[in-house]
């Protein structure tokens, strides 16, 4: 297996499974999908079907904020909740095994499917987010390191700030028009959302990626979230914008420059409408919602842009034409967003 920043070599392999009682390793291949920087394997093994993950290096604090992820986890399969068993090393040590700087993980390995984008399943997965944050409501996190959202960042706003200066270097007039009309565009939503009360919203753990591709379903049930790395304490509202937008947005096509401008409503709102019918507090206003969609999506696009002027292998100045254009569709088609996430 080649060796590399983001693949495994076979001696790194040999020394992290070591450390885990799975008995002999049979068959080894790499999982595709996922971040890249994050990279996972498929072991088969005599006891067993597993993924190791090395987890993506930030900081550190790595191991404190691997230690409450892992707490997050074990309080969630002590609640029968739908998440992959960690395995514990063999000296019962932990959860994890540290080795030359990196972290790994090894979970069980879950069959299933991905999303398949029908209303069944948009339901079912607000449902699961709901049903998450009230098993988790007052979980206690071991110290601040995990706070924090995309809501009014410091950083987004420095993102969109070498975006612009970026275009200021290349002479790309339009990028510095973007940059302008995003960053006027996620001021307004903050005041908005600000007003609303966000300051007085109540705080407990959140997944932090709540999207399509964290669940995995079978039979129509969903029986497996994954992806625990960006959990973190903020308002459970932040978790549901953001997922609001990840089931809701529509692309698919090369060039997102023709990605169309409007989202999904239908599975927008199965996907509130199912958050809903299972939370046990009342969640904020449908605007305030709205506009932390707006929030998280022009987040999501500013800090890979601002670092290499592309996102992923799409150019920068396309993928933030689309991003602005689905913003102003959002904003622009506010009151019959609003009414269909508030009805019912």
């Amino acid at each position: 297996m080649p060796s590399s920043e983001v693949d495994f070599s076979a001696s790194e392999l040999a020394k992290v499974l070591c450390h885990y009682d799975i008995g002999a390793v049979e068959h080894l291949r790499p999982f595709e999908g996922g971040d890249r920087w994050a990279p996972k394997v498929v072991v088969l093994a005599r006891r067993g079907k597993f993924i190791l993950k090395r987890r993506k290096p930030r900081s550190s604090m790595d191991i404190k904020r691997v230690r409450f992820a892992h707490n997050i986890q074990k309080k969630l399969m002590k609640e029968n909740y739908p998440v992959p068993r960690l395995m514990v090393t063999s000296d019962q040590s932990g959860s994890g095994v540290r080795l030359n700087g990196r972290i790994y993980e090894l979970f069980e390995f879950i069959d299933g499917a991905r999303y398949d984008g029908t209303a069944q399943e948009t339901r079912i997965a607000g449902l699961h987010l709901a049903l998450f944050h009230n098993i988790l409501d007052g979980f206690q996190a071991e110290n601040d390191l995990n706070r924090g959202c995309f809501h009014n960042s410091p950083a987004v706003r420095k993102y969109l700030k070498i975006v612009y200066q970026r275009g200021a270097n290349d002479g790309e007039q339009a990028l510095l028009g973007l940059s302008d009309d995003l960053m006027r565009i996620y001021n307004k939503c903050v005041a908005r959302v600000n007003k609303a009360g966000f300051s007085q919203w109540p705080r407990q753990v959140v997944h932090g990626d709540w999207h399509p591709g964290n669940l995995l379903f079978k039979n129509r049930e969903l029986v497996a979230v994954v992806d625990f790395d960006s959990v973190r304490i903020a308002p459970a509202a932040t978790d549901l914008a953001n997922a609001m937008l990840q089931f809701s947005i529509v692309g698919g096509r090369p060039n997102p420059a023709d990605w169309p401008g409007y989202l999904d409503e239908k599975r927008l709102t199965e996907f509130v409408h199912g958050y809903k019918a299972n939370m046990d507090r009342k969640i904020p206003p449908a605007d305030a919602l709205l506009d932390m969609m707006i929030e998280t999506l022009i987040a999501e696009a500013t800090l890979p842009v601002a670092a290499t002027g592309f996102f992923g292998n799409l150019r920068g100045r396309a993928f933030l034409s689309m991003i602005l254009k689905k913003a102003k569709w959002i904003d622009n088609h506010r009151r019959t967003l609003e009414q269909a996430i508030s009805a019912r």
